[in-house]
């Protein structure tokens, strides 16, 4: 699984850095290439001969040799890691990681780096749960960094609690994860709508919502890093993505949607509607401004056809549909309903009720409903982590 993978490790000054060779062992036995970066700090506590003749290559802690003048391009290591892990990473290194603070070799890696980066922090259980610190993770996480969080145990301060270094082979174990899940969804379509419809009035007003469109953005993300081919069907949305398996069709209008839908769901295997599609739309469409000539303006609306719907009528044994419920009240009743009336294996519940869910938010807090009524809640999170956990569902779901 991790042959050829180059995996980029650097360490900052903390007494957990004695676990980091076993990690590189462990690394190497795969096949991995490993190099190491580290704060000067971090010899303290582990030498630099010890981490190079593990990973085979010399340790780098600046950014040119003061005795040859070679230099060491960030840029270059940067570029070349398929994974950077930051392991441990103090409080004091998250602080400026998240402010884009450079002043040692390992920052300016970080800056450059390309690649998924993992956190794995490693602190007292007072500076780990200060609101500082918790910020500073929510900021990084929400940029997509991977956080290893520390364990229950007991520190080098003789607390005990919150704050410790994961353990090396539940590291490696995450990375193999990692890898393992970039090939998960390989020869998989999946169908993503996302971003709301407008229902044109005339030709400067309409009908929409306040959908970004960035959830269904952040699914397509998360299926292509693992392999799948994704089709975004897109309505009007601020947003850009730049993925080698990721299709973008935009449209405007529920009618536009359901056409090109349609058309796409009998090749996907997977499709999950995160689309906020108009229930309505006026009847007639003015082709000039509609002029101000009463206190009341009427609008004849008709239905839209169901998007949903329609693929719940189609759908074959070999494909999985996902549906979103946003809802204001009684909402697992009503997710429930729709989930059975549309003939779905999923539906994804947000309301409106709980703070930070739902339209105008990089975060979102949603409960997964299966086909069997059962439930699995979860937290307020940031977009990007919320279509992780679906993401996860859905292989969970289809034993993949």
């Amino acid at each position: 699984m991790l042959k050829g993978k180059k995996i980029l490790i650097g360490i900052t000054g903390s007494i957990a850095a004695y676990k980091i060779p076993l990690l590189i062992r462990l690394l190497k036995k795969e096949d991995a290439e490993v190099r190491v970066i580290a704060t000067p700090s971090a010899f303290e506590f582990v030498t630099p001969l010890t981490l190079s003749a593990l990973s085979g290559n010399p340790v780098s802690i600046e950014s040119h040799d003061k005795i040859t003048g070679e230099w060491h391009s960030h840029i270059e290591l940067g570029l070349w890691a398929d994974l950077f892990l930051i392991a441990p990473v103090t409080a004091n290194t998250l602080a400026k990681l998240r402010a884009g603070i450079a002043d040692n070799y390992l920052l300016t890696v970080f800056l450059s780096a390309r690649c998924k980066v993992m956190l794995a922090p490693a602190m007292d259980l007072d500076m780990y749960n200060h609101p500082s610190t918790i910020d500073n993770i929510s900021a990084l996480q929400k940029r997509g960094a991977i956080l290893i969080s520390p364990t229950h145990g007991e520190l080098a301060s003789g607390l005990c609690g919150e704050g410790r270094m994961e353990e090396p082979e539940a590291i490696f174990n995450i990375i193999r994860s990692y890898f393992k899940q970039g090939i998960q969804f390989s020869g998989f379509r999946v169908l993503v709508t996302a971003g709301p419809t407008y229902e044109p009035i005339d030709p400067v007003r309409f009908i929409g919502n306040h959908s970004s469109g960035l959830m269904g953005f952040e699914l397509a993300k998360a299926f292509a890093a693992r392999g799948a081919h994704v089709d975004l069907v897109a309505g009007p949305v601020n947003l850009k993505l730049n993925h080698p398996l990721v299709d973008i069709y935009p449209v405007t209008t529920a009618a536009e949607m359901f056409e090109k839908v349609s058309l796409l769901f009998t090749q996907s295997t997977i499709a999950v509607m995160c689309a906020a599609v108009a229930d309505y739309t006026p009847e007639t469409t003015s082709d000039i401004k509609l002029k101000k000539t009463a206190n009341k303006l009427t609008l004849n609306l008709v239905e839209t056809r169901d998007i949903l719907m329609h693929l719940g009528k189609v759908k074959k044994n070999d494909q999985f549909l996902v549906g979103f419920a946003l809802e204001t009240n009684d909402a697992r009743q009503n997710a429930i309903k729709k989930l059975h009336n549309k003939n779905l294996d999923l539906i994804v519940l947000n309301t409106l009720e709980d703070q930070g869910a739902g339209f105008k938010h990089d975060t979102n807090k949603v409960s997964l409903i299966n086909s069997d009524e059962s439930v699995v809640d979860f937290e307020l999170k940031s977009k990007s982590a919320v279509a992780e956990d679906i993401v996860n569902h859905i292989a969970k779901s289809l034993s993949i």
